[in-house]
């Protein structure tokens, strides 16, 4: 049985220190996440290791920092081409597990877009993955249309991922608050803001028209839709075309053709009913979110899965092969 696990992140040390650390706004540095520094760094060590033991065939890696997100205009580019030109000597004798999604330079979307198919053309990497915001702007701003377009025209699709939340928002909704440990950090990431702020995003492409705009691009999501499964409903009701809106399509049709998520450190059975209801079997595609969680943990919520072994199949291989293209 094939599996195939596509959030799964990687950090090199090399490249993370080039990164000022006042532009983290002091998150990402938790002790967590210190211990955590060797595993990102491996590809063909433990991490390969790991992959056997849990049966897992393939995994798409992604670059677990905003890296070139963070970095000006003159300096995120080459910085974005060395990050993908130093994944791809790491996985050249090893394409037959691993494979990518390329580092973007965000701050500079003509650079991005060219990079994005250099990395897609040269390395064959299967799309990109973005962090977040970019100085406090979606995806849905005109001047990341040339990245839009590109993805559209390479058939490839675009992850976006939760980045560091903009320093209005954590002044905002995340101080003042004890941060032992790194909670407040939680809070403000893995355990609530990315995931609302996610959904935003993925709304606001939504009603800015954008998935008309573009009605071949793809766009992947994480950790189980991002709470939009339990929302869609609802946001449906309020998003429907000619509302205000420039979305042409109802938020169910735009999102079955062109919206997909990942179970990525979801491992309950009860969210994922809701997203099989909402988005459907054929968008929902098997992650681990590896090293944040483990390869025992997804392989684990697979086995608890009441579904007929067709539809296992799909969420465990088969949507990520067709979408990603794996299998040619």
């Amino acid at each position: 049985m094939k599996i195939i696990t596509i959030e799964e992140h990687i950090s090199f040390p090399e490249m993370a220190e080039q990164v000022p650390s006042e532009a983290l706004g002091g998150f990402g540095q938790s002790e967590r996440m210190e211990k955590l520094i060797p595993d990102l760094a491996d590809i063909t060590g433990k991490r390969l290791e790991s992959m056997d033991a849990n049966g897992i065939t393939m995994q798409i890696l992604s670059v677990d920092s905003s890296g070139a997100n963070l970095l000006p205009p003159d300096k995120g580019p080459a910085f974005a081409t060395h990050y993908n030109d130093l994944i791809w000597k790491q996985i050249e004798n090893h394409q037959h597990r691993f494979s990518a999604f390329s580092h973007l330079p965000m701050t500079a979307p003509a650079a991005a877009a060219d990079e994005l198919e250099r990395a897609v053309t040269l390395y064959n990497f299967r799309g990109a993955m973005i962090r977040g915001t970019t100085n406090d702007c979606f995806l849905d701003h005109p001047k990341f249309a040339p990245i839009l377009a590109r993805a559209e025209k390479l058939g490839v699709p675009i992850y976006i991922h939760p980045g560091i939340p903009p320093k209005g928002i954590i002044d905002i909704y995340y101080s003042g608050l004890p941060n032992h440990d790194g909670m407040a950090e939680a809070l403000a990431c893995y355990g609530w803001g990315w995931h609302a702020e996610t959904a935003l995003h993925v709304l606001r492409l939504l009603y800015a028209g954008i998935f008309d705009m573009y009605p071949k691009l793809k766009i992947i999501i994480g950790h189980m839709g991002e709470m939009l499964p339990m929302i869609m409903a609802r946001a449906e009701r309020a998003l429907t075309p000619g509302a205000g809106g420039a979305n042409q399509r109802t938020l169910s049709e735009t999102f079955h053709d062109q919206l997909f998520i990942t179970t990525s450190g979801f491992f309950t059975q009860p969210p994922l009913r809701v997203a099989l209801d909402t988005f459907g079997i054929d968008n929902i595609i098997f992650s681990v979110d590896y090293p944040f969680s483990t390869n025992e943990q997804g392989v684990a919520f697979i086995k608890e899965i009441d579904l007929p072994q067709e539809d296992i199949l799909k969420i465990i291989y088969g949507n990520a092969a067709r979408l990603l293209k794996l299998d040619k």
